[in-house]
């Protein structure tokens, strides 16, 4: 990071520096250290209609990238007060995304093939029935949940004072505690 132009901030383990095309703070989180978390916190708060637009914009770039999934569109109507909503009614703006890998495919296959292999011939898994179709699509929603699920990258907005900022979060929950030390 210190090589990208990211700088140490004083007295602190966080940096700072650009990303994404703004000024930002970056903490990094460890566990036995392994990083788990990596936060991104905007430098400068904003006004909240460039809060808003900046968070679709993010919305819009992880859609548009294929090393990520997600479940729903996240952005924020243009005619929705998100001040007020944020103020009155403690709405939330948060984005969900998770990476995905070429190599997550290699890894799923490896682990339902012997479960196939296990349950029906080889003739039957060339040329699948429906229901044998319905348990592979059923057996890699499940083991690729499993996987991509460990890798969340998500945002939200945060207001303080009037000034509002994108949170944004990198966890990778290979490396976050899972009670091992207690």
């Amino acid at each position: 990071l210190k090589a990208k132009g990211f700088k140490e901030i004083p007295g602190t383990d966080a940096l700072t520096g650009e990303f994404n095309g703004g000024q930002v703070g970056l903490f990094i989180y460890t566990n036995n250290n392994k990083v788990w978390r990596i936060a991104v916190v905007d430098a400068i708060g904003m006004g909240v209609r460039d809060t808003q637009i900046r968070f679709n914009s993010l919305c819009e770039q992880f859609a548009n990238n294929p090393k990520y999934v997600y479940a729903q569109d996240y952005q924020i109507p243009e005619t929705e007060d998100v001040s007020y909503e944020i103020t009155v009614h403690k709405k939330r703006y948060e984005a969900n995304f998770y990476q995905v890998y070429s190599s997550d495919s290699t890894s799923i296959q490896n682990k339902i093939q012997p479960i196939l292999q296990s349950k029906y011939t080889e003739e039957q898994l060339k040329s699948p029935s429906e229901d044998i179709l319905s348990e592979i699509k059923t057996l890699w929603t499940k083991y690729a949940d499993e996987y991509i699920a460990k890798r969340h990258v998500w945002f939200m907005i945060s207001e303080e004072y009037g000034k509002y900022r994108i949170l944004m979060f990198y966890d990778n929950e290979y490396n976050h505690a899972n009670g091992e030390e207690l």
